[in-house]
């Protein structure tokens, strides 16, 4: 009896992030604009220094999508003659609560950064700059705080259902975590040139 490994088709979770990075990209790309066009428009726009913690969180966001690939699952599924699924690996969950834990301090970073801005008196109303800056990593932080909701469901389908289910959801969160790094190294880019 032999077996073929098994190309799995995008499961409707898969389908579903990529419906939902497809909405966020267009969000981002029309708050992008917004902030390009308000900068230009008139001869209020203020800039100030981005708090030194953006670029520690930066690294922690690139740090906790390399924890998030290693916490993949090491094998893939394979179907015999008869069209039985043997085993698959579940993804480790050592390293998806490696980057619950970082999720979580890139946040407390940004809760750092807005606490440092305002201790300067950036606040959300100070100047159309430090409002675009609030938005924008507000917004970022929110669909963070998603993406840590599907890596605590990772965690439950690999403690309650088979392998087969949670590498599936793992592959669904997985995607979107990476995004949230890449979405997030766009905003502090543009954040850092343009604010």
């Amino acid at each position: 009896m032999t077996s073929v490994p098994v190309k799995s088709p995008a499961s409707p979770a898969q389908t579903g992030v990529w419906v939902g990075i497809a909405a966020i990209t267009m969000s981002f790309a029309a708050y992008s604009s917004a902030l390009i066009i308000r900068q230009g428009a008139n001869p209020d726009w203020q800039h100030f220094t981005l708090p030194r913690i953006l670029f520690f969180n930066t690294l922690v966001v690139l740090a906790s999508s390399i924890t998030m690939y290693v916490a993949r699952p090491r094998s893939r599924a394979t179907v015999d003659r008869s069209g039985t699924v043997t085993a698959v690996d579940a993804p480790h969950l050592t390293w998806v609560w490696f980057t619950v834990s970082l999720g979580f301090l890139f946040l407390a970073g940004q809760l750092l950064a807005w606490r440092n801005l305002v201790e300067q008196g950036v606040t959300l109303a100070s100047s159309p700059s430090s409002s675009f800056f609030y938005l924008l990593t507000a917004m970022h932080g929110l669909h963070l705080l998603g993406g840590l909701a599907g890596l605590l469901y990772v965690v439950y389908r690999v403690r309650r259902s088979s392998a087969v289910r949670a590498a599936s959801a793992y592959r669904a969160a997985s995607l979107y975590w990476h995004f949230m790094t890449v979405l997030w190294v766009y905003l502090f880019a543009m954040l850092a040139t343009r604010i």
